[in-house]
């Protein structure tokens, strides 16, 4: 199992940017695949982005390819969300996920697929 704890949500402009962070603990982290999701009121949770364990296969959703990065650091257990040209639909609480695969490099965008996830950070862009 791993613990997660994302941090770096809050208020911004359009056009705006954000970097999302999730702090991971629990032995497995290095092997796992991370993912984020995010929620709006009224909406089901979708999928943003994934990397796989080693960080060499990252995917997006088509709403945020080219404006949002994803990476991790395995050593310092971090995964993190770079968010460039935030657009008011871009407004949800994004949550940290880990992925029950060990050491694979299928692209996970479904949130079953997932098993751990933190609280949750909310993200606000004003038009």
């Amino acid at each position: 199992q791993v613990q997660l704890v994302e941090s770096g949500g809050g208020l911004v402009q359009a056009g705006g940017s954000l970097r999302l962070s999730c702090a991971a603990s629990g032995r497995t982290f290095s092997s796992r695949t991370m993912g984020w999701f995010r929620q709006a009121p009224g909406k089901e949770r979708e999928f943003v982005a994934g990397i796989n364990w080693s960080g060499e296969n990252r995917y997006y959703a088509d709403s945020v390819t080219g404006r949002f990065t994803i990476s991790r650091d395995n050593v310092k257990k971090m995964v993190y969300l770079q968010m460039n040209s935030l657009k008011p639909e871009d407004t949800a609480v994004y949550y940290c996920s880990a992925a029950s695969d060990i050491y694979g490099s299928r692209q996970l965008r479904i949130s079953s697929e997932y098993n751990d996830w933190g609280q949750g950070t909310q993200v606000t862009v004003s038009s």
